[in-house]
This record gives C-alpha cells, structure tokens and sequence, in this order.
C-alpha cells in the first residue's frame, strides 16, 4: 500500500512561492468547499490538507514537481460539481483548483476551434461559440456552473449526444501537465491524427488520475438556423420510453431525446411551483431537432408526431423550449430539495434496452418502498436513477441503498451496459467498476495507471485502486 506523507508548514511555504501566500488555502472555512462535490451523502466529505489555485501551466507543474518529490497525493478540482466524488481529497493532500485558470484565450475562426483554460464554465463557452455564429455542442445539465475542464476529466455527455457525440468528441487537443509534472500538448488545431496512440483521448474521462489539463483546444460546428422542441406525452413508462429506440431508426437525426418519468415530472413542478402538463399522470419524451431547412423540420415534426401516436401519446405539444428545459434540468435540484441525501446512478445500456432497464427500476422501487426517480437521455440509453433517502435512518439507508444498487448493476451488465454513462466512476463506484468490469479491462487501466503515475500521486482511489 503506497505511503503519503503529510502536508507539512514547508510543503505550505513551498507552495506559497509558487502561486503566491493569497492563493494557499489553509483555514478550515475556507477548505470546506473543497471537502465535497455535489454528493450530499456525508459518506463522501472529505477536507484537503490545503487548497491551491494555480495561475497557469507553469505552476501545475512546479506544484507536480513538488508533490511527487514529498510523495503528497493531489487531487484536481474545476467547478465542485461533479456526482461522483472524484475531487474529494480522501487520501489527503493538496486540492489543486483550477478556478483561476478562466479564459477563454482564443477563437479561431477558419479553423473552427476555441481554444480555453480549464476554469471556463460550458455556458461561457457555447455563449462565446454563438456570439460567432457557431456552437460549441457539449451541453451537460450542469453547463451553467460546469468548468470545460470538469467535462474533459468525466467525459461528459448531456443533451445534445445523441446528434454531435460526448465531450471527447468536441476535443481537437489537450494542453497537459503529466503525473511528473512535464507541460505537453496532445493533438491540437488538427481535423485527424494518426500519429500513435491517441493519449489525448486517454487523459479525456481519466478524472484526474493521469495529469492536469491546463488547456483545451474545442471544436465548434456552424450553429443551426432554426430549432424545434416536441413533447410527446404518454400514460404508460413502457410506452414512453419504447419511442426513443423507434425514433432513432426512423431516419431523423435528433438533437436530443430526453425521458422524465412521472414521479420526476411531479417532484420538479412541486419544486419550480409551476404547473407542467400532465403531470398527475404523465410520461414525458422531450425532442430537439435542428438544422437550416425550416419546411424539412416541420416534416419531421409531423413524422415525430405520428410515431409517438402510434406508440400510445396521448398528447404531442410544440414545447415552450423555456419551460421544457427548465424542468428537464432541474431534475436533480428538485431531488435534492425534496430528499438531501439521494444516490443519482448513471447507468447506461443499448438503446433498446431502455424500456427494460427502467421497468426493472421501477419494480426496484416497489420491493424495496423507496423512491426511485429516473430521467436521461434516451436517445443514447443513459439513465439516471436518482434512489432517494427520505425519511430513512442512516442505519436503513445503509442497508437499502447498496441492496438496489447491487440489483441494477447486476441487471445493466446482463444486458450489455455498464456503471456510467457521463458522471464517471470517481471514488463513489470504484469498488463496484472492480466488481462487474471485466478483470483484463481492470489489469490494463492498472498498468497505464502505473506506468504514467509512478509515484502514484494522481488523485489516488479514484476509478481504480492501483494497489
């Protein structure tokens, strides 16, 4: 088991003259923010040693340098709103925030690249992609408060997926400081590469466990003219969620297509206090489709329409993209309101094997008496499952939840799905990827993991325990 040493007051002076005494955080107030992500479980709160903000590249890597001659773990951290506790400091050490890193350093034209530092929330970045005419496709629920650094290290998926692809897919090239603390660019303005392994692509969904990335080169696509937003409405979960596979082989090519079930619906309207069609009894399926050709899309409106009927709508509204979106989003806050303590489960299956994922969950919810809400993007078979608390004793909580959990990772393997589909695996389901991964898989992220990070410093315990 690898050894760490303590952040001593030398280790704190060293690091003062690297980023400066203003950005070395050693009071208990101003660590706490850093203890926890969005996990509300006290499980999962954890307080750094000491927090630093670095400035630039530079620094990361002299703070790299540092940790590894002092044998001291670092964890990174953007934003703090992550669900799956990778910027929890749980093995001690330096947080390492990268929320002084904000800029947005360059806009590129003609070659339809953004280039940015990894504090940028993704709302400033499609904001700045739209201001030119163009979009920045990532588009997770968290975009507001979100850093772009925080989609690179999870893999983020969100709305638009199921058309323009995850994060990796909006990466033309990383900026890195390497677990040894050397600065390399991986990639950059390129529309292909060939040249070796694809270690960009490594680094992307690693969660901080094989560098820090200190800048980010995006792609932007030309930004769609005209948007349409449908929402279908059903009775029935099965018949709900049965439409999405349908939708996906019917030849249209949607931005996105999102699912709420009704407990969902219900909990979000208590939470907005504004009413929501349906929601004493509905299912809800919400497209996006997009692109320059107005009487094309209104085709496919017409075609959406008549596949939902047919699959048992009992109502297709052109929605109020305002509205629609703003419930859509506030799914986990509503959670939250309702139940401080939930556990949202990120799962993801084949595409048509959604309606069977989460009628299994919902019989889940029933054997178990616990709520169990699930929305998530359907079009591309992510589901999340937030499994609330509530009233519960911790005792009981500590007794149902790894129960569920047990039951749906058994089931989403069987059918060919795995842990999570965006969140990622953090420390929260590092035991459970070592328990249902195939073992090879586990061997060889190990063996990266070490070659890479030798002294294993790299926000150790988080996606695999090397040891």
């Amino acid at each position: 088991m690898t050894k760490y040493n303590a952040v001593t007051s030398e280790v704190v002076e060293e690091l003062k003259k690297i980023v400066g005494e203003k950005y070395v955080y050693t009071d208990q107030d101003k660590l706490e923010p850093y203890s926890h992500d969005e996990v509300t479980d006290p499980h999962y709160v954890k307080a750094p040693e000491v927090a630093v903000l670095p400035a630039n590249a530079e620094e990361v890597a002299q703070i790299v340098k540092l940790a590894n001659r002092s044998s001291i773990p670092l964890v990174p951290r953007g934003a703090g709103t992550g669900l799956a506790c990778a910027a929890v400091p749980f093995k001690g050490g330096i947080v390492v925030a990268l929320e002084r890193m904000n800029k947005i350093l360059e806009i590129d034209i003609e070659n339809m690249i953004m280039v940015t530092e990894p504090g940028v929330t993704t709302e400033e970045v499609q904001k700045a992609a739209n201001d030119k005419g163009f979009l920045y496709a990532g588009d997770p629920c968290s975009g507001d408060s979100s850093f772009i650094g925080g989609n690179i290290a999870t893999n983020a998926g969100g709305n638009k997926a199921v058309k323009y692809g995850v994060t990796r897919n909006q990466v033309a090239g990383l900026e890195i400081v390497t677990p040894t603390g050397e600065i390399i660019t991986l990639g950059g303005k390129l529309k292909k590469d060939a040249s070796g392994y694809s270690l960009m692509n490594l680094v992307i969904g690693s969660e901080g466990t094989l560098g820090f990335v200190t800048k980010i080169y995006l792609k932007l696509v030309a930004l769609p003219k005209v948007t349409m937003d449908l929402l279908a409405i059903f009775k029935d979960l099965e018949s709900a969620i049965g439409l999405a596979p349908k939708l996906m082989g019917a030849g249209i090519s949607p931005v996105c297509v999102e699912f709420m079930d009704n407990a969902s619906i219900q909990c979000v309207e208590s939470f907005l206090r504004e009413k929501l069609p349906h929601s004493n009894d509905g299912y809800y399926i919400i497209v996006q489709i997009a692109g320059d050709n107005e009487e094309l899309l209104e085709d496919q409106c017409v075609l959406i329409d008549e596949m939902a009927t047919e699959n048992g709508a009992v109502e297709v509204l052109v929605a109020d993209p305002a509205v629609i979106w703003k419930a859509r989003k506030a799914y986990a806050e509503a959670d939250r309101a309702r139940s401080l303590v939930f556990s949202m489960e990120d799962i993801v299956v084949p595409v048509t094997k959604i309606p069977e994922a989460v009628k299994y969950i919902a019989d889940l919810s029933q054997k178990y008496n616990v709520a169990i809400h699930c929305c998530g993007h359907a079009g591309d078979g992510n589901i999340h499952a937030n499994i609330l608390k509530d009233k519960y004793s911790e005792k009981e909580w500590d007794e149902i939840l790894p129960a569920v959990q047990a039951e749906i990772y058994s089931k989403v393997y069987s059918m060919g799905g795995k842990l999570s589909g965006e969140h990622g695996i953090g420390f929260k389901r590092v035991q459970a990827l070592a328990k249902y991964a195939n073992p090879i898989e586990i061997e060889m992220m190990k063996a990266v993991k070490a070659a890479l990070d030798p002294n294993l410093i790299m926000n150790p315990g988080k996606v695999i325990n090397v040891e």
